[in-house]
């Protein structure tokens, strides 16, 4: 047996837009935002399905007040340092604001840079059936698209903030129909945003790929969570939805504090932190600079 056949057998598997439509009705998927390669390498061995290099980044990582400011070059440099952790996790990738919207050309040129310089597996663009016309042209092409409905953060200023959507009998039909439009241009999975619960019910049974919920409730076929509101490292707004499972800013808040409080007081570092050299060196050395 060859060497190459060895390495392809010991290789992860990463998954394919397959595996995650295979996912539907018999397992649920899980998907974690990423935005460099140590939190990607944890979520990678904890087995999350999906890494999204999400323009949450702008709020949680950049201290901004929302996404819009996200530049693509910024995207690409995060998903970069992504990928180079994800072996069997799909790395998704946001297509940020203004960057699809006016076309299916424009769609096609953030794409293709997102997957040959991010390196990134497929991509999200927030919008129902005004952007049925770029997933259409974007899977043409042999680019897997992840669609997003429901709140769509991008367009927070014309939905009158970050709101729950899909709370009146119409709006609820309306985005049934953008998820429908969505799974006939393409789309390999939807990630439902701020939907209520027997409304992302609705819309799961009535497609035949995956919903991914954030505020969306226990129907859906998987969850994703922005991994700083989960481990309790962004406290300038935690949505309703977002469940804590551990407080870790408090633990690396004290870490910090005893870090300078050991520097100030002479504690750190200490003789295990610091290297050693001979002391006939240090003699010879101290011979020189007579």
């Amino acid at each position: 047996m060859s060497a190459h056949k060895h390495v392809a057998e010991d290789a992860v598997k990463a998954l394919t837009t397959f595996d995650i439509a295979k996912a539907k009705g018999s397992r649920k998927l899980t998907m974690l935002t990423s935005y460099d390669y140590s939190i990607a390498t944890l979520a990678e061995q904890s087995g999350v399905d999906m890494l999204l290099v999400g323009d949450s980044m702008g709020m949680v990582m950049l201290g901004r007040p929302d996404t819009i400011s996200v530049t693509l070059d910024e995207i690409i440099i995060h998903a970069r340092s992504v990928v180079l952790a994800a072996k069997r996790s799909m790395v998704i990738a946001d297509m940020p604001f203004m960057t699809y919207e006016q076309g299916v050309s424009e769609a096609m040129h953030t794409a293709k840079r997102l997957l040959q310089e991010g390196g990134v597996r497929a991509v999200k663009l927030e919008g129902g059936r005004e952007v049925v016309p770029q997933i259409k042209a974007l899977v043409q092409a042999g680019v897997p698209v992840c669609g997003h409905i429901g709140l769509t953060p991008q367009r927070s200023a014309v939905l009158g903030g970050f709101k729950v959507q899909g709370k009146t009998a119409l709006a609820a039909y309306n985005l049934v129909q953008d998820a429908l439009a969505l799974q006939q241009a393409g789309c390999f999975c939807i990630v439902l945003e701020a939907v209520p619960a027997q409304i992302a019910k609705r819309v799961t049974a009535a497609l035949d790929i995956p919903t991914i919920g954030i505020g969306a409730g226990p129907h859906c076929d998987g969850q994703v969570l922005v991994y700083t509101d989960m481990l309790g490292l962004y406290d300038a707004f935690v949505p309703k939805f977002a469940k804590q499972y551990a407080q870790v800013g408090n633990i690396i808040r004290d870490a910090f504090r005893q870090y300078a409080k050991e520097v100030q007081e002479g504690v750190f570092p200490g003789p295990e932190h610091s290297f050693t050299i001979k002391d006939e060196e240090l003699v010879e050395l101290d011979n020189l600079l007579k």
